[in-house]
């Protein structure tokens, strides 16, 4: 294993505190035999940050002194042993827990290589949208060349990166929502062909007419909670529903006869309660299939604001007040 004499030293890291939002002097990790140790150069937020810092668990994440952060890019500083796929000095970007601190360690298999003409801070804003949504879109949505596709909540991140992988693996139709008529009218940019508003009445309506009355085959829905059936109503008869998020409720009225009768494929996934070994395969797979598209620039984000580390509260603050479109970027030094 290759280490910086510096090892010992200790890191600025953001946590979570009694209080909320705290920088702490903690020890720099120590990788094991499958991990890489990074050097972080810039990370991204993400809905779930929010959560943790607000004092909830995010699988067995959270709690008091939790270093905060999922999402980041930086230099594999060391590797362990088993490591054969990144070597020290490599530009990486990846997921995993404790990314908001000067280094972060990462299993080798959730760590994806750095494209020449991609800086740290457009590669922060990937891993997560690009894995996340592959497996969404692809794995579980079973995708076909030529199908349609309805992104529920698609001004997001992660939203927008499934418009985008829909459309590069074949969809012939993209359907994007959002409540906000200025994102609305940005949803085309990023693959969509029709951009609808999920609060409006009417909108499976909408989604049937632009189908031809056949409905949607597949539908990647982050709102779930009480739009539930009218996904339902926009469906195609054997159509797929992704259930990926819940940004409108965890509950809701569930119309079981109009799912009987549609005869839909309802999956429901999360990272939560997968093993090492599935997030391994799973970002493999994303790699194969996006891999090109992300060298290209054709997968991308929009970043909407970048902070330095020492203003990681604003950038809570701005996520919180839902002021973005894309994604936000903080960025640390490079000494």
């Amino acid at each position: 294993m290759s280490m910086n004499r510096n090892e010992s030293t200790p890191m600025r890291a953001a946590v979570r505190d009694d209080t909320g939002l705290a920088f702490v002097e903690r020890p720099r990790p120590v990788p094991g035999p499958e991990d890489v140790l990074v050097r972080v150069r810039a990370v991204a937020l993400n809905r779930a940050d929010l959560g943790v810092l607000a004092g909830h668990m995010h699988g067995s994440v959270g709690g008091s002194g939790t270093i905060l952060g999922m999402e980041w890019a930086g230099e594999a500083l060391a590797v362990g042993d088993r490591v054969g796929t990144v070597k020290p000095g490599d530009r990486i970007m990846g997921s995993g827990a404790a990314a908001f601190a000067e280094f972060t360690v990462a299993d080798f298999g959730r760590v994806y290589p750095i494209p020449d003409g991609i800086d740290f801070e457009r590669a922060a804003t990937l891993p997560v949208a690009l894995q996340t949504m592959h497996d969404a879109v692809v794995v579980n949505g079973r995708l076909r060349d030529g199908e349609s596709v309805l992104v529920l909540g698609a001004s997001s991140g992660v939203g927008l990166m499934a418009m985008q992988i829909a459309k590069k693996m074949g969809a012939s139709l993209v359907v994007g929502s959002s409540t906000n008529a200025t994102r609305r009218s940005q949803l085309g940019e990023f693959g969509a062909d029709l951009a609808i508003d999920s609060s409006a009445p009417d909108w499976p309506d909408q989604v049937r007419e632009a189908t031809r009355g056949r409905g949607v085959d597949l539908i990647v829905d982050q709102l779930s909670g009480p739009t539930i059936n009218a996904s339902m109503k926009a469906a195609a008869v054997l159509g797929r529903i992704v259930n990926v998020g819940r940004l409108a409720g965890t509950r809701g009225d569930f119309d079981f006869d109009l799912h009987a009768l549609k005869r839909i494929d309802y999956i429901g996934v999360t990272h939560r309660t997968r093993s090492v070994e599935e997030i391994r395969e799973e970002c493999r797979k994303t790699w194969a299939d996006l891999a090109a598209g992300v060298a290209d620039g054709s997968l991308a984000l929009p970043i909407s604001a970048t902070f330095p580390f020492e203003r990681l509260g604003e950038a809570f603050a701005m996520m919180r007040a839902n002021e973005h479109f894309g994604k936000i970027v903080v960025t640390l030094p490079s000494a």
